[in-house]
Parts: structure tokens; C-alpha cells; sequence
């Protein structure tokens, strides 16, 4: 039976990867690895506590002796790295965290599959490392050029797993994923916000002239690329994971506005962002040779987030209820 550890997994992506890999891979064992920081939910996942093929530690990535015993008793034979801190705005106020999770933890994770092992190491990054681009998209090629300290720290650990690569050898494969969206992500990020703002007929912030573009990626469908990644990717390699759907912000506020049958006088202007990036865009050529292709349509998976926001008030209203959002 193959174990793969799953660090991070009860936050956004890493909750709705372990569904997935349980779901396709009944084999499989998946232990989640997990800090349970604010947005390491265990609710995520609570459904799961008793599944014959999950198990939880909870530990922070930073810690390489609760690591290395982790890998060593259950055996693990290959490493899915979700742990990050991750909320832009958060980075901008304070990057220490940022910066310690993000680089320092992921070295250290990197030194435990060092006394253990593994067959394959993925290491879970986003486009943002790119910086922004007016026309084209960013290939696996090309330079890195952060702006924010969040990026700047993912960027900083994409580094530091090339350079386990060809130092160590070390069997680390990395994904760059556009921005996600579905069930379970925290209610700070752009569209659960807005989604639970609008339910409750609150205001809508919107950075700017809400022109700034992001490609828009279902979960699942990310997911379904790491996935791909993990059994088909060649070490060493980065892969982007998009979906190419850009979309403008203020254009997914409306169609969460006329998807909950809202006015768009919710619709609320504010103050950018520091270093705001204006587009992003990645070529995904690369991991479709390997096989994978998105299956939603943005349109589709914004219909069923806010479906599973609808259905899960309770989910969100808790953690709504306990940050200034």
C-alpha cells in the first residue's frame, strides 16, 4: 500500500486533495500532516476521522524531529507539501510568518525526506511567483519576479527544492497553480468573500478598478493535476496548473451577484492593494502532455461554489464570525 504524507492538509486545496486521492486511490493511505493554523480547518475533513485509509498528526513542517518520525512510522513513501501561509494582505502587514513557514519550513521538510526517504516529493507552489504580465503567459521557463512577500516566499522555496534537487537528489517535482476556488476555502479569500458578503447584503470590497485579471482554476481540477504530477511527472521539473479562465475581478463579483440574484449596488470600491499584480497568465502546455486536462468551466465551478456555500452557512458563519473580514 503506498502512503503519502500530505502537509497543509486541512486547509483549502490540501482538504479537497486528500478527498480526491481517497476517493480515486482506495489503496492508498494518506496521513495529513497538519499545524491546524487558523486556516487548517478541522472541520475540513471531520467526515474523514474514521476512513480506514486517513490518519492525522498534528505538527508544524518546521519541526524535523515530529517530521521524521512521522514519515518513519507510517512508512511514508512519497510527500504531497500543501503547508504554507498563503493570504496576500496577511504578508503585506506581517512577512515573518511568511517567510518562516514558507522557506525555513520547507527546508526543513526537505532535510526529514533526507533521513527518510521518499520516491517522489511534490512541492505545491503558484503562479504568483511570476509576477504579472501584460501580454502572453509565463512558460516554466521563465523568471521568477514576486511582488508581494507571500510570492516572494513561495518563490524562495521553489528555489530551495531545485537546489535539493541537484545538490541532494532528492525527488522533488513543483506545481504552479493559478488561483483556486470551491468548497472549504477560507472566507478571507476573493470569492467566498464576496460570496458570504453578498449573502448577508454586505458590501462587496473590490480592489481598484477591479480590472485585474486572475485565471480562475476549480480545485478539483488542481487537484487532478497534482495528481497527475505525483505519478507522471519527471523529477525536477516545474509544471504550471491553469484552467485559463481570466477573468477580471469585478466580473466574478457580478456573476456572483447574478448567481445569487443580488444588486450590483453591494458592489464596493476601495483603496488597491500594495504592489497589486495586474494580470496573471500561465502556459499549461507543459502538464498536458502528461495527460490532464481542466474539466470545469468557470462558469460551472462558480455555480457549484456558491451552491456549497448555500448548503454550508454553518461551515463559514463559524470563521466569519471570528476575523475582521
Amino acid at each position: 500500500m503506498r502512503t503519502i504524507l500530505v502537509t497543509g492538509g486541512s486547509g483549502f486545496i490540501g482538504s479537497n486533495f486528500i478527498r480526491y486521492m481517497i476517493d480515486k486511490y482506495p489503496h492508498y493511505s494518506i496521513v495529513n500532516y497538519d499545524k491546524l493554523t487558523y486556516a487548517g480547518n478541522p472541520d475540513n475533513l471531520a467526515d474523514l476521522t474514521s476512513h480506514h485509509a486517513y490518519d492525522f498528526i498534528k505538527g508544524d513542517i518546521g519541526d524535523i524531529d515530529i517530521m521524521v518520525a512521522a514519515l518513519k512510522q507510517w512508512g511514508v513513501t512519497a510527500v504531497v507539501n500543501f503547508a504554507a501561509e498563503s493570504h496576500v494582505d496577511r504578508s503585506i502587514e506581517s512577512a515573518s510568518e511568511f517567510m518562516e513557514t514558507n522557506v525555513i519550513g520547507t527546508q526543513m521538510l526537505l532535510e526529514a525526506t533526507r533521513c527518510h526517504p521518499v520516491s517522489r516529493f511534490v512541492h505545491v507552489s503558484t503562479d504568483e511567483v511570476y509576477g504579472s504580465i501584460d501580454k502572453g503567459s509565463f512558460s516554466e521557463r521563465d523568471g521568477l519576479w514576486p511582488s508581494s512577500p507571500y510570492s516572494a516566499s513561495k518563490a524562495s522555496s521553489d528555489l530551495v527544492c531545485h537546489a535539493y534537487v541537484k545538490t541532494h537528489g532528492l525527488p522533488i517535482v513543483t506545481t504552479r497553480s493559478s488561483n483556486n476556488f470551491g468548497p472549504y476555502q477560507y472566507p478571507e479569500k476573493l470569492i467566498p468573500l464576496l460570496i458570504t458578503n453578498a449573502m448577508d447584503d454586505r458590501v462587496m470590497p473590490i480592489y481598484g478598478d477591479g480590472l485585474n485579471v486572475r485565471d480562475w482554476i476549480y480545485v478539483e481540477d488542481n487537484c487532478a493535476g497534482i495528481d497527475t504530477v505525483l505519478h507522471r511527472g519527471d523529477v525536477g521539473q516545474i509544471y504550471n496548473i491553469g484552467a485559463g479562465n481570466e477573468v477580471p475581478n469585478i466580473e466574478v463579483a457580478k456573476a456572483i451577484l447574478a448567481e445569487l440574484g443580488k444588486d450590483e449596488s453591494l458592489l464596493d470600491y476601495v483603496d488597491d492593494r500594495l504592489g497589486h499584480d495586474r494580470r496573471y497568465s500561465i502556459d499549461c502546455s507543459k502538464i498536458k502532455k502528461l495527460g490532464w486536462e481542466p474539466k470545469r468551466t468557470f462558469e460551472d465551478g462558480l455555480k457549484a461554489t456558491v451552491a456549497w456555500y448555500k448548503e454550508n452557512e454553518a461551515w463559514w458563519r463559524k470563521l466569519k464570525g471570528g476575523v475582521a473580514l
